[in-house]
């Protein structure tokens, strides 16, 4: 492939700032069309986005001689259909995370893949920012010696749709729809990374619930993990706390000192060793999605390669998966 023309199937909140326009920013590539269901809706996008088609049908999208890449933003309840009917039409498929509900449903979608030999991109894109590179370049260069463990806290309060007498729940804690709730939604970022920085999860157990009673999928997960590498972890995720309660850091325990940084909401990375206390301030770039976007039509032009495919993005789900205890 010389010139990456992309189409993108669900064209919500996610592509406005974070991937749509990073498309049309990447040197070969080009956002040719946009899909939604409200066709009222895809013309609106396409119309502010200066995207020159624009569909109320996936099938069309996918069929549309013009494009030749595809990249799936719909709730995962849809991205195995979707991404078999791109790759059946030889079309490789970016798929937004998780990248399906459930493990099984992942493992699909790699066989399609490798049945049809077209290839699987899954947006895990802390894989290429400058922050999370830095961390990974840390740990690399031990600058706080030998990784003994991992510890990760996530609290957050409810989303303002989420409580109160007319509360209306979105998508992302409809477990069939989602696959499970926030956990589901955000922990699938972390293991990704953690997987990414120090190899595979050789084992994963926790416990799930449901406490506050706001949605059906669960709203606090507990777990601990043990990597092939020997470095283990645990972590604990909370969605129903207030809001002055809200915490996101991450703490990489070394022989020789630590690392604390954040994987949602700061941009400063702390290194303590006996020599003192070093701060890196890494903000992220305007389009988030966009140096994997770059990795991935590098990846297609047959010049490099992206840090996350269907084998890297699948993992994460099937972390989740035992870690809630669903495999």
């Amino acid at each position: 492939m010389d010139q990456i023309k992309w189409g993108i199937i669900g064209c919500g909140n996610v592509t406005e700032v974070k991937s749509g326009p990073a498309f049309n920013k990447v040197p070969n590539s080009t956002l040719v069309a946009v899909m939604r269901r409200d066709g009222a809706l895809a013309q609106d996008y396409a119309e502010r986005h200066g995207v020159p088609k624009w569909y109320d049908d996936a099938e069309a999208l996918i069929n549309d001689p013009d494009i030749n890449a595809i990249y799936i933003a719909t709730p995962p309840d849809a991205h195995e259909s979707l991404a078999f009917k791109a790759m059946q039409a030889g079309k490789p498929v970016y798929i937004e995370k998780p990248m399906a509900r459930n493990a099984a449903e992942c493992d699909r979608i790699n066989a399609e893949s490798k049945r049809t030999g077209v290839p699987v991109f899954v947006a895990y894109y802390r894989r290429a920012l400058d922050y999370f590179l830095k961390v990974k370049e840390l740990i690399d260069k031990k600058v706080i010696g030998d990784v003994r463990f991992i510890d990760i806290c996530l609290q957050w309060q409810p989303y303002d749709e989420e409580v109160g007498p007319n509360a209306k729940p979105r998508w992302r804690v409809k477990p069939e729809i989602s696959g499970g709730g926030h956990f589901h939604d955000l922990a699938s970022h972390q293991f990704d990374l953690l997987e990414f920085i120090f190899g595979p999860i050789r084992h994963a157990s926790g416990i799930a619930r449901n406490q506050a009673g706001l949605y059906e999928a669960d709203d606090i997960v507990v777990a601990n993990f043990e990597f092939e590498s020997g470095v283990l972890g645990k972590g604990s995720w909370c969605y129903t706390v207030d809001k002055d309660q809200r915490e996101d850091e991450t703490q990489i325990i070394g022989s020789k000192g630590r690392i604390t940084f954040s994987f949602f909401e700061k941009f400063d990375i702390h290194v303590e060793t006996s020599e003192g206390i070093e701060v890196f301030h890494i903000p992220y770039p305007q389009h988030v999605q966009q140096p994997l976007i770059e990795s991935i039509v590098t990846e297609l032009r047959g010049e490099g390669k992206s840090p996350s495919n269907g084998d890297t993005g699948a993992r994460a789900n099937l972390i989740m998966d035992r870690i809630t205890q669903k495999q």
